[in-house]
């Protein structure tokens, strides 16, 4: 073989090699990135050409693909629209799906899983079209429907769980957005209200019980106590602590002051439970200052600030700023400062109070059905934490009981129902109200619901009437939906 011909054989063998080498990274290597890419409108039609999962809350389909006459074959509804909307999302041919069940399950509802893969060979082989799977999800729509209408048209959240398992009974957030017009198979319809969702200054499209997060005021001063039974500050519920009008903080000019400028009682001392019941600044201020910012910090990570959690959405990481110093300790053991959590985090630590000291991981997912009815995924209860001794929960469940009794929670009162609460006013934007805060769980003595509810601008500053008149309503509507 002369030269020219030798080089050229070795050129096309090396051509032949790169094209093996190229049909082979793309087939195999980058098959899975370049399926997910949201510009590959080829594999959003072959997944619109199969019927995906429902979606399912007590048998009823908040979300559901329907058989249409189009390229598409299936249009994805959601027959109660808004009341789903922020755990749902949207699944959209326009503008992908990047929100909600529908994002984060899409390959469980497209039947991609790799769970669903002996479902999809089956199909293979029997020549049936292959179907996604079917998420039943935890939450009671009693309770859902509840904690939507006693928020009304205020912005803010509303998170219910199941102390003893975690699973989610109700997740609202408002304001809320309809999906459908997104999901529309009119492309210029639905991309028209994409634009107007994304660009509403009040963010629909944001779930706020898990996404936001906002300073918890008042609601924190449970972590707090918490953490002063737990690290021996004080030992039952009768302990006296410092309750000034004013607590004169180191390090700084500026003290900490009661909202009603007024002692927590005589002798400028108070008992811990009075404390709480009529949440008393300068108390909490008090034993942030004697725990000290790292103790304070490592009592909220035990009921799982700082946890990146997925339900399986995104959950928002709630914090405790490190290296606190003394004033900010004392402004952070009363939620204030930096202190910054999301509604189903402070649904947590009602809940974890609420089951003798273990905070359970919260969840979303009951159960995963295939389209032949197999269920392939179970949500099963585990423990995330336990953030509290038994006896530590005892001693914060009767504070958090006299709250509404006799303090500041009386608007959570259940007739005939034992109910734990505690309110808060959180400070945030200068010039904006404060917002309502409050968590709570019912029964107290055999919990069988622990609710948190924040009301955006909902409050009054220097007072605790937001938290008791306008979240601790909410509170309890969605509690008597559980209980009732």
């Amino acid at each position: 073989m002369n030269t020219p011909v030798r080089r050229l054989s070795v050129l096309i063998a090396a051509l032949f090699a790169a094209l093996l080498v190229a049909s082979t990274m793309v087939q195999f290597v980058q098959s899975k990135s370049l399926d997910d890419m949201a510009a590959n409108k080829r594999t959003l039609l072959d997944n619109y050409s199969r019927e995906r999962g429902a979606i399912v809350v007590a048998d009823q389909n908040i979300a559901a693909s329907v058989k249409v006459d189009d390229q598409y074959k299936w249009l994805r509804t959601y027959p109660q629209g808004k009341l789903y909307s922020q755990i749902t999302g949207f699944y959209s041919y326009a503008v992908g799906n990047p929100y909600g069940l529908e994002h984060t399950s899409d390959d469980l509802l497209s039947g991609g899983s790799d769970s669903l893969f002996v479902r999809r060979v089956t199909d293979l082989l029997t020549g049936r079209q292959t179907a996604g799977a079917t998420l039943d999800l935890t939450i009671d729509p009693k309770a859902q429907a509840a904690a939507d209408k006693a928020l009304g048209n205020n912005r803010g959240a509303v998170v219910a769980l199941d102390p003893q398992t975690g699973a989610v009974l109700a997740m609202v957030s408002h304001p809320q957005y309809d999906p459908n017009p997104i999901s529309s198979h009119d492309l210029k319809k639905a991309g028209a209200a994409w634009n107007t969702l994304r660009t509403d200054p009040d963010k629909a499209f944001l779930n706020r019980s898990i996404s936001e997060l906002y300073p918890p005021g008042s609601t924190f001063k449970v972590v707090t106590a918490a953490a002063a039974l737990e690290n021996g500050i004080v030992t039952d519920e009768n302990s006296v602590v410092p309750g000034p009008a004013t607590l004169d903080l180191p390090l700084t000019d500026t003290n900490l002051p009661n909202e009603t400028g007024q002692p927590c009682g005589p002798n400028n001392q108070t008992t811990l439970i009075h404390a709480m019941e009529i949440s008393c600044n300068t108390a909490f201020g008090s034993l942030g200052l004697d725990l000290g910012g790292e103790k304070l910090r490592a009592q909220a990570a035990k009921f799982g600030f700082g946890d990146s959690l997925q339900v399986p959405l995104r959950v928002t990481p709630s914090s405790v700023p490190a290296d606190l110093n003394a004033p900010q300790a004392a402004q952070s053991a009363i939620g204030q400062y930096d202190v910054r959590t999301t509604p189903l985090q402070m649904a947590m630590v009602a809940a974890g109070i609420a089951n003798g000291g273990r905070v359970m991981t919260p969840y979303l997912i009951q159960s995963v059905r295939t389209a032949g009815l197999d269920v392939i995924e179970t949500g099963k209860p585990s423990e995330l934490s336990q953030a509290v001794s038994s006896r530590t929960a005892q001693i914060i469940t009767k504070m958090m009981v006299a709250v509404v009794d006799n303090g500041s929670g009386a608007r959570a009162q259940i007739s005939g129902v034992a109910v734990a609460g505690k309110t808060g006013t959180a400070q945030h934007d200068p010039g904006k109200p404060p917002h309502a805060w409050f968590i709570s769980f019912a029964p107290a003595s055999d919990p069988k619901v622990a609710v948190a509810v924040v009301v955006e601008d909902g409050g009054v500053t220097g007072s605790e009437i937001g938290g008791g008149r306008v979240a601790a309503p909410i509170a309890r509507a969605v509690m008597e939906a559980v209980l009732r």
